[in-house]
């Protein structure tokens, strides 16, 4: 475990399934540029073990994702900061369908929650075999990039 201090960019996806991909994209995008002292960056498939083990002991973990809302506006972001308070218990007990909602409440258990962490969702169109992003997801990619630059940014030193 790394000691408190550090700030975690996590991009969850699979690049592989479209827009599946938008926080893998974020990272490339992220990791073109120097990153701030201390920032570590990273990509993850979504496994809640893999996710607690790249934000535990940060400051500030930033987890870009994609999400699926019905009905939907592609390209949509939702931000959610979730530094306290406890988060709806998951539907199901089976270990199929984890995802980062289970993870954020299996780490609150565990005492493995960042300090702070900052959730940017994105609403997807194409969820499908293959690779790119769909026009409305790509067109949120920079705008992402600059907010979470901003988040790492507003971070007291």
């Amino acid at each position: 475990m790394e000691t408190r201090g550090r700030i975690a960019v996590i991009g969850v996806g699979n690049e592989f399934r479209r827009d599946d991909g938008v926080g893998w994209a974020v990272l490339a995008r992220l990791r073109e540029r120097p990153p701030a002292a201390g920032t570590r960056l990273a990509t993850c498939d979504g496994d809640p073990g893999r996710l607690i083990g790249l934000w535990e002991g940060a400051r500030l973990a930033v987890v870009v994702d994609a999400a699926h809302a019905h009905p939907g506006t592609p390209g949509r972001v939702h931000r959610l900061e979730l530094d306290a308070g406890l988060l709806p218990q998951p539907q199901t007990t089976s270990s199929h369908g984890l995802g980062l909602g289970e993870a954020v409440e299996l780490a609150r258990v565990l005492g493995r929650l960042p300090d702070r962490l900052v959730i940017y969702a994105v609403e997807g169109a194409e969820s499908t075999l293959g690779t790119g992003l769909s026009p409305a997801v790509a067109n949120a990619v920079e705008p992402l990039v600059a907010a979470v630059e901003a988040e790492i940014a507003g971070m007291p030193a």
